[in-house]
């Protein structure tokens, strides 16, 4: 054996590589060729082919010149079927390294060089000394072969006798199929069995019989089933293609079918199955977008049969699949056809259902959570409660999740009846009750009340589970207390609202408005959190515009009474008293709308929360102090440019009776400017700050129960412990217990320093991403349930929004499980991606699966 290493030149290397993409391209056009071609719709045959339609690929029959010949009586063994092959250009190595040896075998065999070379001491590994490597460590050169098949890696699987041909016997075959072995076997095409093969009968006498191999029409007529294939050894039939392509967990893909009772059931189920993959494609597509599903009518081809027969015609145009589907639908051949509303509801249910699975394994996983609770009436006039949970992750980077669970109806809006349903839920969903630590909702009685409230009887189950009430809520009842404080507060936004009324009553008089202003003007709600702010917002800086536009309507009114009261707003809107008005609104709503968009964010904590509330109250504290001067120069810019005099109108000033001579006698503010002030800015601002004040008492309270995890550095010693003892007590039920008090003191003595002031958020990621978890244990699982409690219910308000789309005026008849499970898959849309749809279908399938015995 020669010790010199073989070096191949340009002109061979280009020819090697011209050679290797030959075969490819014509490997896959033998691919193509046989799988690529649709069958057609022409008159039945006995003796013509048709392409199966499995769940996974859609394969039509091979070319006649790659049809597979019957053998007489057995399967003929490979050497037979195949030309002979001859390898040729041997490479010569040294070091024991030597290439195949020219051998005349059944097939082309891809050449897989040898890798046990043995170098000094026995070690087949080579040595770090590069001047010990063998010289003969060279690849394979290009081999000349009689039949085209590709170059593959040295993954080739060898089967029984030293062959890489995969047998005929698809028992044989591996599992995990090489592309030049899906190749090979597709250049066979599916081995036939003889009519006159003799099949093994089984214990209880049965057997295959081939009749089985051949498809009956409903006009008589025979079709042959080319996709099936018999194993001899295993005594079973397999579905060629899917065997080949499919990935799926199925007895004609994986051991075969051996249930000869029922194998003609299987078979014809197998040849009409559709691939679900697509309709649930198109199912979480529409969901997602919350668009109807059904129209007038429920037949292909009609004009008004809804989003989704008219997405499947749509795919059905490029989708091969489909359209076969469809066309076996048209012909009659397919009378399951998978696209009724029945298996809409299905699908979307199996859908739906995999997504809380997937939530519900989060849930679990995060151990501790918050509930979040609202309730609102629909289009059908039933009270829909929104349920939704709030984790935190345990990844490397925590994260603040808020997972939707659904609607639920509630008969009864009690406090029983809405504990009662939320419970039963979670014992549906197999989530415990015990490690819930926090619960939200709104301010309703039936909701907050002390003693018969639903977080008084959740509180007697689990005392560890802390009610918050929800801020944005609070905030905007902050408003409507201050709105109320004041008659001149009343009757501005009673102004305000008289001329939005005007002009939306009459199309003319909203377009003569659209003529004149930019800002159109917004109607107010007592629950919107941010009508109050859109209302007055084109007021404040279109008010002469307002004005023009009120009295182009006076101008051109017909009707008396709407001309009287379009100059009458247009006097008051003109008005010294309406600006300053308008001013001082506007300054405080958009403070307080700041920070009502800060709550409503699903990652806001609760020290987050209790700081903005209280930087809130600072600043309308200051802002009582100087600001009102600075309503008034503003005011009466407006007025100048508005050519309307300055000035507020004195009225006349009412004397009280006194009923006791020695009560002193009321001192009447003469001047109107300071009367308003008192009457008007500082009873709103006064109220708006004691509201803040009383109605986020609560809040503060659950603060300060997780005080010592956020300004520890703050605290000595002593007060430190006696936190730590305290919050330990508060997060113990009975025996159990989160956190060991006295443990967390001491790992909080033992924090390093930080260069400033943490989030409970921010400190658990610092502990997360620095591995400090099993360090700080009782500190890391305390701020973990800080940042799960919830601050406020708008995740549940948003999902109010979905269902005002989702069953509408024309879906009011919507059965509840539909309106769920379409709200699942529509609000958790990034949950939904990540699910499998094998998974969807294997539910699908398992629910159908239905077994009579007689």
């Amino acid at each position: 054996m020669s010790s010199k290493r073989t070096y191949l030149s340009g002109a061979q290397k280009r020819k090697k590589k011209r050679t290797e993409d030959e075969k490819k391209e014509q490997d896959k056009g033998t691919l193509l060729k046989y799988f690529g071609a649709q069958p057609t719709v022409p008159a039945p045959d006995v003796s013509s082919s048709v392409s199966a339609s499995t769940a996974d690929d859609t394969a039509g029959s091979p070319p006649a010149d790659l049809q597979s010949p019957e053998s007489e009586e057995e399967l003929l063994p490979i050497e037979e079927q195949l030309p002979a092959l001859t390898v040729t250009d041997t490479p010569t190595t040294s070091a024991g390294i030597t290439g195949p040896s020219t051998a005349s075998t059944a097939m082309d065999v891809p050449y897989t060089p040898s890798t046990s070379t043995s170098y000094q001491g026995g070690s087949t590994a080579p040595p770090i000394d590069q001047a010990e490597w063998s010289a003969g460590m060279t690849g394979p050169s290009t081999a000349s072969t009689a039949m085209d098949v590709p170059s593959t890696p040295s993954t080739s699987t060898s089967y029984q006798g030293g062959s890489t041909a995969p047998p005929i016997d698809p028992a044989e075959w591996s599992a995990f199929l090489s592309d030049s072995e899906r190749t090979d076997l597709v250049r066979r095409g599916p081995m036939q069995i003889s009519d006159t093969f003799t099949f093994p009968k089984k214990s209880d006498g049965r057997s295959f019989h081939y009749h089985y191999t051949c498809r009956q029409l409903v006009n008589g007529e025979k079709i042959k089933r080319s996709w099936l294939i018999y194993s001899k050894n295993n005594d079973a039939v397999y579905c060629f293609c899917c065997k080949l392509f499919s990935r799926k967990s199925k007895k004609l893909l994986t051991e075969g079918q051996r249930d000869w009772v029922n194998v003609g059931a299987f078979l014809k189920q197998h040849e009409n199955s559709v691939d679900l993959t697509r309709l649930i494609s198109i199912i979480q597509s529409l969901a997602e977008r919350n668009l109807a599903f059904r129209g007038s009518v429920d037949t292909l081809h009609q004009a008004n049969n809804g989003n989704f027969l008219k997405e499947v015609e749509l795919m059905a145009k490029f989708d091969p699949v489909l359209k076969d589907h469809i066309r076996r639908i048209d012909s009659g051949m397919q009378h399951n056809t998978y696209l009724a509303k029945t298996i809409q509801n299905e699908l979307i249910e199996c859908i739906s259902d995999k997504i809380m699975e997937a939530m519900v394994a989060e849930i679990k996983d995060c151990k501790y959570y918050a509930i979040i609770l609202d309730c609102t009436p629909d289009v059908s006039h039933q009270e829909q409660m929104s349920v939704v949970v709030r984790t935190v992750t345990l990844g490397k980077t925590p994260e603040i999740k808020e997972h939707f669970l659904g609607f639920l109806i509630a008969p009864q809006s009690t406090g029983l009846g809405l504990s009662n349903l939320i419970l039963n839920r979670l014992e549906e969903l197999n989530i415990p009750f015990q490690d819930c630590r926090g619960q939200s909702y709104d301010n309703g009685a039936n909701m907050k009340g002390k003693n018969k409230g639903v977080q008084a009887r959740l509180l007697v189950k689990n005392p560890r589970a802390f009610y918050v009430p929800c801020s944005a809520h609070t905030l905007n009842l902050t408003v409507s207390d201050a709105a109320k404080a004041s008659t001149d507060a009343s009757r501005f936004f009673g102004n305000v609202e008289k001329v939005y009324n005007l002009f939306a009553g009459s199309t003319q008089r909203w377009a003569i408005l659209r003529q004149f202003v930019d800002l159109t003007l917004k109607s107010w709600s007592e629950t919107r959190w941010e009508s109050r702010i859109k209302s007055i917002e084109a007021l404040r800086y279109q008010a002469e515009k307002v004005s023009e536009a009120l009295l182009e309507v006076r101008n051109k009114a017909t009707d008396p009474v709407v001309a009287v009261e379009a100059n009458s707003l247009a006097e008051e809107i003109g008005s010294f008293r309406f600006q300053i008005c308008c001013a001082v609104w506007f300054d405080i709503l958009t403070k307080i709308n700041i920070t009502s968009k800060l709550l409503q964010s699903t990652n806001m904590q609760l020290d987050v929360a209790v700081n903005l509330v209280h930087k809130n109250k600072s600043e309308l504290i200051t802002y009582r102090q100087k600001v009102f001067s600075d309503a008034q120069t503003s005011a009466k810019e407006i007025c100048e440019r508005m050519n309307t005099e300055a000035v507020l109108k004195e009225k006349r000033l009412r004397s009280t009776k006194r009923h006791f001579a020695y009560e002193a006698a009321d001192e009447p503010l003469a001047d109107a400017m300071k009367r308003l002030e008192v009457s008007f800015f500082n009873a709103v601002v006064d109220c708006s700050i004691q509201s803040l004040e009383d109605r986020f008492h609560s809040l503060s309270e659950v603060k300060e129960n997780f005080l010592v995890l956020l300004n520890f550095k703050e605290l000595d010693q002593k007060v430190q412990r006696e936190q730590c003892e305290l919050l330990g007590e508060k997060l113990s039920c009975g025996e159990e217990a989160d956190v060991d008090g006295s443990a967390l003191a001491v790992e909080i003595e033992s924090l390093p320093e930080f260069p400033q002031t943490m989030t409970a958020l921010e400190l658990l990621t610092y502990l997360s991403q620095n591995e400090m978890c099993e360090v700080y244990p009782n500190l890391w699982v305390a701020l973990r349930i800080a940042c799960t409690l919830p601050v406020t219910v708008a995740s549940a308000e948003r999902s109010f929004s979905k269902l005002k789309l989702i069953k509408t005026y024309l879906r009011s008849s919507m059965a509840q499980e539909r309106l769920s499970g379409l709200s699942v898959i529509s609000i958790n849309s990034k949950v939904g991606q990540a699910i499998s749809y094998n998974d969807v279908i294997n539910d699908f399938a398992s629910r159908k699966a239905r077994k009579e015995r007689f």
